[in-house]
């Protein structure tokens, strides 16, 4: 065994290390902090640790709603929900200024509440709006800039993989954290359509538009129209059902559309699954879970009504890759939940967490501008970390500074349990608005790239316009950090414990 502290930076270094050559994060995470552990533990000691924890994680029924999520996400989009909730908002928003702008930020709030795949509603939204928006005189900068923002709300939305993540690795409860990202999220998409319509107001047409790229580019959609059917041509029969042609009418909706032909079936779906996730966990008819489980059910049968014109063996092909799509990227997220649960251990054996929350809490300064402090210093971390290693290598030790002072941010509360019910809600609703910038922020925001893949345009026009929109996330930031209730309204209403903290335990 060695010191903690050389431990601690010869583990840190191995991580960054690995990441740096493109390890995958859960096993950079797993890797690193299995060696750590093994440097302040003796072998026997730091194995049983591993065991034990990964065990009890992996054991949890909590994480079983990560995969029904996902198979809620997967299946919505072979439903083409996505697409119907874009043409039904542009239909409505026509005659505002940057109308289709704030078409594409209302079907992205609509496609996220039923999707749980951040990266999967950028590339969608990419693919569906951002050719119309070009078309009609939107810059490339704004027009994939809000797309790539617009999509990374999704994550505070139920169904949100981020933010079951932290309920567990917190001990804090599903429900309540996962609506209360809700009023958060509106207050976001509310900044979004107001920053949209004052560009639109200023009348930015296509013969103003001096760059190469937006001048040239009907070339450039017809080409990516022709690329987007060949690529799925050359994939056989496994996606031909699912792509093969990209949308063209959406921008146009407003003169090729009337009230009564508009898509209204893919409205319904949308509440349909909203009914059944979200008004599930509020009327307590359904756990988080349940919600969950009934929602893919309800997507899979969506699925197969709206595609029903494939016929059976085209919509076995749709169920079979939604399935094969799910059991990878729950994988994934597994093994990320795995590798961050050790590394955490390690942390804790090496005295890092105490330590650090004993030298914090000492200093002679106020709570709030302590916590703000340490959330702050999560941006321009968050520029070079990918988003989720952010999040399992900040909750462990902003989480446990947070429930030292928590009546400090909530001494109206009846015991120091709901103070700290209270404060992990809403430290968990700030730390993941947090790795929301970080998903678009360079150099590492890969929505912003996955924008710029599907866009066909470079990653800095997509740095370029997403700008404006952080400054309006920060703003939401500070709005969320003053006013806490904006966050524990709505979890309230489907935890007594929350509600109880929050009226001083009547």
């Amino acid at each position: 065994m060695i010191d903690s502290g050389t431990a601690v930076w010869l583990t840190l270094a191995l991580m960054f290390a690995l990441l740096a050559i493109r390890v995958p994060i859960g096993f950079a995470l797993g890797i690193s902090g299995a060696l750590g552990l093994m440097m302040v533990k003796t072998p026997t000691v730091a194995i049983s640790v591993m065991v034990n924890e990964t065990f009890q994680n992996s054991y949890s029924f909590t994480l079983t709603i990560i995969p029904m999520f996902m198979l809620v996400g997967l299946f919505a989009v072979r439903a083409r929900i996505a697409e119907y909730a874009l043409e039904i908002a542009a239909f409505f928003t026509r005659r505002l200024p940057g109308g289709l702008g704030v078409a594409t930020v209302i079907a992205a709030a609509g496609f996220s509440a039923v999707s749980g795949s951040s990266i999967a509603k950028v590339a969608t939204m990419s693919k569906l709006a951002v050719p119309e928006m070009r078309r009609h005189g939107y810059p490339a900068g704004l027009a994939t800039g809000m797309v790539a923002v617009a999509g990374t709300v999704g994550i505070l939305i139920p169904p949100s993989t981020f933010i079951i993540i932290y309920a567990v690795i917190t001990n804090t409860s599903v429900a309540p954290m996962l609506v209360a990202g809700l009023i958060p999220v509106a207050i976001s998409f509310a900044g979004y359509v107001v920053y949209i319509m004052a560009i639109g107001a200023r009348r930015v047409g296509i013969d103003k538009l001096k760059k190469p790229e937006d001048l040239n580019f009907i070339a450039s959609f017809e080409a990516l129209q022709a690329e987007t059917k060949a690529r799925a041509a050359a994939e056989g029969n496994t996606r031909t059902t699912d792509t093969g042609s990209v949308t063209t009418s959406i921008g146009l909706a407003a003169k090729t559309q009337t009230f009564a032909n508009l898509p209204w079936r893919g409205l319904i779906y949308v509440a349909i699954l909203v009914v059944i996730i979200i008004g599930g966990i509020f009327s307590g008819l359904f756990t988080p879970t349940e919600s969950a489980a009934f929602g893919a059910i309800g997507a899979v049968l969506i699925l197969l009504f709206e595609r029903r014109n494939l016929g059976a063996k085209g919509l076995a092909l749709q169920v079979r890759d939604s399935l094969l799509d799910t059991a990878a990227t729950t994988s994934m997220v597994f093994f990320i939940i795995f590798g961050s649960v050790i590394f955490s251990k390690f942390f804790v054996h090496a005295g890092v967490t105490e330590g650090i929350k004993t030298a914090v809490t000492g200093w002679d300064i106020n709570p709030h501008l302590l916590m703000a402090f340490l959330l702050v210093c999560l941006i321009p971390l968050g520029m070079f970390l990918e988003e989720m290693s952010l999040l399992l290598l900040s909750v462990p030790i902003i989480h446990p500074i947070g429930m030292s002072l928590a009546t400090s941010f909530f001494p109206d509360a009846p015991t120091q349990a709901a103070a700290e019910l209270l404060t992990s809600i809403w430290l968990g609703i700030l730390i993941i608005k947090l790795m929301e910038i970080g998903m678009v922020m360079p150099p590492v925001g890969i929505n912003s790239f996955v924008a710029a893949g599907v866009a066909k345009v470079r990653s800095g026009t997509v740095f370029t316009g997403i700008l404006p929109f952080i400054a309006v996330d920060i703003v939401v930031l500070v709005i969320l950090y003053l006013w806490p209730q904006l966050s524990l309204w709505l979890p309230s209403f489907v935890s007594e414990a929350v509600f109880g903290a929050l009226n001083g335990g009547m």
